[in-house]
Parts: structure tokens; sequence; C-alpha cells
């Protein structure tokens, strides 16, 4: 293994890749060195984030899928399997939220979008992709979600379900999936610096940065094969 570049024989896929927490773990995914395939709806996000990382030298296929759409994550799916014949990291991180409003006032087609992206999401790429992993008995499988998937979240309720679902599932899957040698994790990270996160009365200069929650990325994909860690809670120093 190259020290410097430990995942150089590896494949990953990160969806919502295109900005925020995608864009930074898809960075640091490429840096160490893996083939990496960066997925969202957006193709002019996406290959603008693609343009930055060349220079880390790691083959970057850029493959513009919506989660929501079983067909279109099992074309995906379809597409990793001709051009690399496997996937050793699937980091899904795709979400959206709708935010200051309460759940009875919030439109149902706000609600399906969020579940649907956030949750439903998530099982169509393992569902896709997990199948793979169990014939080669090997991979990681690590779901970006949030402290609002631990804790209460007024005017945010989809969010917070789509999110308590998500841990649920996680680590669920886990337990499917770790005699076949798949490591599952959850990452749940306090506020994050971006677009999703609402920033009102918050100072974001003590807020999380998407580049915290690549580091603990790279941690997990990195880690010694004997062990996995299951779930990892992430805070501010100070609370913004």
């Amino acid at each position: 293994m190259n020290q410097l570049k430990p995942l150089s024989t590896h494949v990953a896929l990160v969806t919502g890749a295109g900005r925020g927490i995608g864009a930074a773990v898809s960075r640091t995914i490429a840096e160490l060195g893996a083939a990496l395939v960066m997925t969202g709806r957006t193709r002019q996000s996406l290959e603008a984030t693609a343009a930055a990382l060349a220079p880390s030298g790691s083959a970057i296929d850029v493959i513009p899928c919506d989660i929501q759409d079983l067909r279109s994550v099992e074309d995906l799916a379809s597409q990793v399997e001709q051009k690399h014949g496997r996937l050793d990291i699937l980091v899904n991180n795709s979400g959206v939220g709708v935010f200051g409003r309460p759940l009875h006032q919030l439109a149902p087609g706000d609600w399906d979008r969020v579940l649907n992206t956030n949750l439903r999401g998530v099982y169509h790429m393992i569902r896709s992709f997990a199948p793979k992993m169990i014939a080669a008995r090997s991979g990681h499988i690590i779901n970006i979600s949030s402290l609002a998937g631990k804790n209460p979240v007024p005017n945010g309720a989809a969010y917070a379900a789509s999110k308590w679902g998500l841990n649920g599932l996680s680590y669920s899957v886990a337990e499917e999936l770790r005699g076949y040698g798949i490591r599952v994790s959850v990452v749940c990270p306090g506020s994050v610096d971006t677009d999703l996160s609402p920033h009102e009365g918050k100072d974001k200069s003590r807020m999380l940065k998407p580049e915290d929650v690549a580091h603990i990325v790279e941690m997990l994909v990195t880690q010694a094969p004997e062990s996995f860690v299951s779930e990892v809670l992430i805070r501010p120093t100070q609370k913004p």
C-alpha cells in the first residue's frame, strides 16, 4: 500500500458531491488516491468541483443521478460496474432540509422531497451497491446524518425525522452487513457552515466546516480492518 495514497487501490462514490460536505469529502478521498465517482443532480457543480480536484491525480468520473429515483440509481450502478467492476467506499451524503415552519404547516411536497432524498435515497443506494460489496466481502458505507437525528428540531421536523430514520437504518444495516466484512458507519455533525444549514442567529465562525466532516470520513476509511466505528458525533468546540 502506498502510505501517501492509502486508497490507491479503491473505488469510491460520493453523493451530493458538487458542493458543501460532499465536495470536501470528495477532495479528501481523491487526495488519498481512490478512483472517485462524483454524483449529484447538477452536472455543472459536479464538473466544477471535479476540475478543482484534478491536481490530486486520481481518476474522477462525474455521473449525474437523482437518488430519489431508483431507476436513476440503478443506471448509476450499471455505469460504475462497467467502468470499475467494483465499489469499495460509498458515502451517502446527499441531503435537503426545509426549516422555519411547524410540521402542520409543511406542504406534502416538501415532506416528500426531504424524506425521499435523505432516507429513501440512501435505501436506493445501498440496495444498488451493497450486493457488489457483499460479493467482494469488503467495503465501507458511510451515511452522513446529523445531530438533528439525536435531538428535537422545532420547525424542522421533516429533516429531523429523516435523520432519526437514517440513524436507525444505519445501525440495522451495519448488523446485516458486518458478517460480509462491510463496515457501515453513520456520521452526525452539528451545525455545518453550508447552504443547507439554517444560520439565523449563529456565529458562522464557530460552526463546523465541511472539512471537519471530511476528516472523520478519512479516519473511517483508513482504520485498521479488524474494527469499525459505527457512529461519530461531531460538535463545534464553541457553540455557534
